[in-house]
């Protein structure tokens, strides 16, 4: 059996699709076992997995100032040198990066210890660390055709993004069993991330005398951000985070409102969802959201709001637009040429780890 050696970590896009890739390696006759950092988010994750997980010192390349700039090369250091003790001790044929600050030190390290890895980049273009990680990649994937001129040109591979199968299998009754709501009146869903989004949070609660006369509504409005005044209010439910029922709700939903992080609006696409897209501001971002949503839009498959301009009178306009048009942007969507991207990871892994 040959064994491959997985590191992402930060956010849940950078696990997620590490994660979507799992089963299929696994029938590919892959050993699977994990680096991330000490405590971050992935470890819970990936231990739910059954996969063997191994924590790193991990530090963040910051562009702007901040005092643990002087502390974090350090860190990242330190790491480095962790990962090239635990590669000589793992011996893996491949190392595969979704991503993440965790992720440099380990890819770094297995070229340092002469094992091929792949880095997949899920936005328009790389950021920090897999610039960085990128000199030690044989390899690297991508989801969009615009970020094929940023890669080097014997590394770049067009991939399309990791689906978590279980997405694509939802059950539209158990969705209506869920949240008591039923077939004869369409479904709006809201995803504002696991922190929500106080400008979307907002808008809906401003929308909802107009949007309950249409929708059914399912909020997904984050952390601490439940509003128990609207608890009662027919056709409203709120949650403040969904994990199993989520597929149920994809299949039950007629249009989804959604922030643009790339594995998302991905999802989105492999689901033929009529979506409104509210990237998250170049205020707290490097911008990355914002062109993934405006390629998405220029394809036709999104339409796309940018946060500043979100108000309960502009969402309500956007979301009559699009299920006014749904068919449009679901024939763009079945249409679109969407990659395997599962397959062709995999298919890569085999091909470099012989």
């Amino acid at each position: 059996m040959k064994k491959i050696i997985m590191t992402g970590g930060g956010t849940a896009g950078h696990v997620t699709p590490n994660i979507a890739l799992m089963p299929a390696l696994k029938e590919a006759g892959y050993e699977i076992e994990y680096i991330g950092s000490y405590n971050g988010m992935e470890k819970e994750l990936i231990e739910k997995e059954g996969i063997k997980y191994y924590g790193i010192a991990s530090g963040k390349l910051r562009r702007y100032f901040d005092w643990k700039n002087f502390s974090d090369p350090f860190r990242v250091l330190h790491g480095y040198f962790q990962a090239r003790r635990l590669l000589r001790k793992l011996k893996p044929d491949v190392v595969f990066s979704k991503g993440g600050f965790v992720s440099v030190p380990v890819v770094l390290a297995a070229k340092a210890k002469h094992i091929p890895a792949i880095i997949h980049e899920s936005d328009m273009t790389p950021g920090l660390a897999n610039k960085i990680a990128m000199k030690g990649a044989t390899k690297v994937c991508c989801n969009f055709p615009e970020t094929v001129k940023y890669l080097p040109a014997d590394k770049a591979v067009l991939s399309g993004s990791p689906i978590r199968q279980e997405l694509l299998h939802g059950n539209r009754e158990a969705a209506y069993a869920f949240t008591g709501f039923h077939a004869d009146k369409p479904i709006l869903l809201i995803i504002g991330g696991s922190l929500g989004s106080v400008f979307v949070n907002n808008a809906v609660r401003g929308s909802l005398d107009t949007l309950l006369k249409t929708f059914q509504i399912i909020h997904l409005c984050g952390k601490g951000n439940l509003d128990d005044s609207l608890n009662n209010i027919e056709g409203y439910r709120q949650y403040e985070f969904i994990s199993k029922e989520l597929p149920d709700l994809f299949a039950a939903a007629d249009l989804i409102i959604s922030r643009a992080g790339a594995n998302s609006i991905c999802e989105l696409l492999a689901l033929h969802k009529p979506n409104i897209l509210i990237p998250l501001s170049r205020n707290a971002s490097r911008g990355d959201q914002i062109l993934n949503a405006r390629s998405f839009e220029k394809q036709g498959f999104s339409y796309v709001i940018e946060e500043e301009d979100v108000t309960p009178e502009s969402l309500t306009a956007a979301i009559s637009h699009v299920h006014e048009h749904a068919e449009e942007y679901r024939y763009a969507m079945e249409n679109s040429g969407q990659m395997d991207a599962i397959k062709t990871i995999v298919d890569l892994v085999k091909e470099i780890s012989k």
